[in-house]
């Protein structure tokens, strides 16, 4: 009877340790904060990335509040105002919000917090439903040391006010997103300025390079480095 129980017992654990792989989380589940920007055409949220997973990704998307009233109050706090927002999100797998995803993720609860959600930010408003519009960026980031003397931006956003985030192409690398005006849609979805190796580009720089003077930079939404060491 003994050596019943005993084999039965082995061939539970046996079982057990070969599912252990599949009940495991996914490779990207987490709780994945994001830099809140945006104004009175859109809002978007930029995932706060580092080198090692689950966070190994640059992900940019558009979305709306559900709650109609909140989704205009917190259009008219952000237009016109560069100042750093995070969301602080439900966790959930962030490869649900790839391009390819058969799975993806429609809309999760967050905290909104104006200030960063990890260093003494205030949440302004709690348990919110963000739906997924666009994804406008999801790329894996290399994590091997390397250097781009040339920091790349992509333009996010319509209308007059707009937004550059710069792609993280380097190990080292910073994070940076950079709010400006434009009176024109002309103006190019790309642009390139020197990099000061960790610092932030001038605006004198980064106005040159759109074409446009150096008052239409508004000013920095966001910048860090501390992750992307």
């Amino acid at each position: 009877m003994m050596q019943v129980t005993r084999r039965r017992l082995g061939a539970i654990l046996i079982g057990w340790l070969l599912a252990a792989p599949a009940l495991a989380a996914p490779a990207t589940f987490g709780t994945h904060g994001m830099a809140l920007f945006g104004n009175h055409d859109g809002l978007y949220a930029s995932h706060l990335p580092m080198f090692h997973g689950p966070h190994d990704y640059q992900l940019i998307i558009q979305f709306h509040v559900a709650d109609a009233g909140l989704d205009a109050t917190l259009r008219n706090r952000l237009e016109g105002k560069p100042m750093l927002w995070t969301i602080d999100p439900e966790k959930f797998e962030l490869d649900r919000l790839a391009p390819n995803s058969p799975t993806p993720l429609r809309h999760f609860k967050a905290d909104l917090v104006l200030g960063h959600f990890e260093h003494d930010g205030k949440v302004q408003y709690s348990d919110v439903t963000l739906v997924v519009d666009k994804v406008l960026m999801y790329r894996q980031l290399a994590p091997a040391v390397r250097v781009n003397p040339v920091a790349s931006y992509v333009r996010i956003g319509e209308g007059r006010q707009r937004f550059l985030v710069k792609e993280i192409d380097s190990r080292p690398d910073f994070d940076h997103i950079v709010a400006y005006r434009s009176d024109s849609e002309a103006r190019p979805v790309r642009v390139n300025v020197a990099k000061p190796h960790l610092g932030e580009p001038s605006p004198a720089a980064l106005a040159g390079a759109l074409g446009l003077p150096r008052k239409a930079i508004l000013g920095t939404v966001y910048y860090y480095t501390d992750d992307l060491r």
